[in-house]
């Protein structure tokens, strides 16, 4: 059911690849509530995914860009501007590769020039992004960037390797251009910090099933899913949300903020019994 939140806003959304992407029911979700789109992704990641699908559906103009490509990301809004005629009203993140996870390297042995690439892709892709909109002054007053994030950025979750480290730096990003673009435009940046999800992105990490079991059996209202994430998402890209800036939002059915309940400990208990 659709509220006409987005009517008449226009955005950009990044790293839509398949139906499991938090990005692609982001963009389905907006084009809903009335906003009209482009959407972008790698050129490599353009041919392996089916976005061409989810333009049909959206609407939408597709336009090839890496994210870590300020040439591209220049080419990108430039064309954007052109086909909405004028300025951007949000942009979606959802960007994020480690090399060192897909080539299974443990933390203690990172491979160093992986781990560079983690932080390029996953973090300071959002910095070149929100450069490129600011110099470009892309973005209309009160527009809105929404990043995704982890909780692991916050906590230590043995297995998420260097991506603890690239989200800790996505959200430090995320507040420190908040300010700049707040002060400029009234623009504000927040980052999510979404519960475990099954996306392609996630399935490469090292006990992802067993993260996101746990996940969903100590928060109480459970994992939130990437429907849900992308009804969020929308709800930072309307007008409802115009003072809510630089703050890491935790969407991940109260697990940020449970300790311990007593299911998980009586697992945990059994367990040892059994041992």
């Amino acid at each position: 059911m659709s509220h006409g939140l987005l009517k008449g806003k226009k955005g950009i959304i990044f790293g839509a690849l398949n139906e499991q992407s938090i990005a692609w029911k982001a963009a389905l979700k907006a084009r809903e509530e009335g906003a009209e789109l482009v959407l972008t992704n790698t050129p490599l990641s353009l041919r392996l995914g089916t976005m061409d699908q989810l333009a049909e559906q959206c609407n939408a103009l597709v336009v090839p860009a890496d994210a870590t490509s300020v040439e591209d990301l220049e080419g990108l809004v430039d064309k954007a501007m052109e086909h909405f005629g004028g300025q951007i009203d949000f942009v979606l993140h959802s960007v994020g590769m480690s090399p060192n996870i897909r080539k299974n390297k443990p933390y203690e042995y990172t491979n160093y020039d992986f781990f560079f690439k983690t932080l390029d892709i996953s973090a300071l892709s959002l910095h070149k992004v929100l450069g490129v909109l600011y110099k470009k002054d892309a973005l209309k007053e009160w527009g809105s960037v929404v990043a995704l994030s982890y909780i692991a950025a916050q906590r230590t979750f043995e297995g998420y390797n260097d991506m603890a480290d690239a989200k800790a730096l996505l959200e430090s990003i995320a507040r420190s251009f908040g300010l700049l673009y707040g002060k400029k435009a009234h623009v504000r940046v927040n980052t999510i910090s979404q519960s475990p999800t099954r996306t392609s992105a996630g399935s490469g990490i090292s006990g992802m099933e067993d993260m996101f079991a746990y996940a969903d059996a100590l928060s109480p209202l459970g994992n939130a899913s990437a429907s849900d994430c992308a009804d969020y998402i929308v709800t930072l890209f309307s007008d409802l949300t115009k003072h809510v800036t630089m703050q890491n939002l935790y969407h991940d059915g109260g697990f940020s903020s449970t300790g311990l309940n007593a299911e998980v400990v009586e697992t945990y208990t059994k367990g040892l019994k059994k041992d």
